[in-house]
């Protein structure tokens, strides 16, 4: 079971205006994606078109209301993380959005780089998924098969993402939320294989 530790101090969302914490609206399915520093991982998640919002945190460790220090020294077991809030739209093509928030998360890292991506060396910056249902797991499963044959026919190893049914996602500090908005030239070390899920 995912469980997402609440933090009431915390700011609107700088881009879109809502809470960033819970509740939200009844409609809404809730996502848990690692790639990476998480700056410019939300920034591939806010813009898509059924993101009620997202926000940076950290998940997958075992140490209680980590802060970015600690994550940092990588003894906490957490991944810099993003959490989606989404509607799920079925499009006519018949597929849901949490499948279309798959291939934004595939497509937006390497997925095969172990415990860094890019330049980003250290096991916060691994790769994970975060999964709420059957379906979510069963989908990220079914996606990352996909995306690993069309990442061997490019010439890339095995894929080393985790797909994950039992976490506790902790909010950043609110300093990191939505901080590529806040600090346009900042940095992100994002760099995705040019591989199509």
């Amino acid at each position: 079971m995912i469980k997402i530790v609440a933090n009431k101090n915390l700011n609107h969302h700088f881009i879109k205006g809502c809470a960033l914490h819970p509740p939200f609206p009844e409609e809404s399915q809730t996502a848990i994606f690692a790639l990476g520093c998480f700056w410019g991982a939300e920034r591939c998640f806010w813009q898509q078109t059924d993101v009620y919002l997202s926000a940076v945190g950290y998940a997958g460790g075992t140490t209680t209301n980590p802060d970015y220090r600690s994550v940092c020294r990588g003894n906490t077991g957490h991944t810099e993380s993003v959490l989606v809030i989404y509607r799920d739209n079925h499009s006519t093509d018949g597929h849901s959005t949490y499948r279309k928030l798959l291939k934004v998360f595939w497509e937006a890292h390497n997925p095969t780089q172990g415990m860094r991506q890019g330049n980003d060396v250290g096991s916060q910056y691994r790769s994970a998924i975060f999964c709420f249902d059957d379906f979510q797991y069963q989908t990220a499963v079914d996606t990352r098969d996909i995306y690993q044959e069309n990442l061997h026919a490019a010439g890339y190893g095995a894929i080393t993402t985790e797909i994950i049914k039992t976490a506790d996602f902790y909010y950043a500090e609110d300093y990191h939320q939505q901080y590529l908005a806040k600090n346009p030239n900042g940095y992100c070390g994002l760099g995705g294989t040019r591989v199509a899920l």
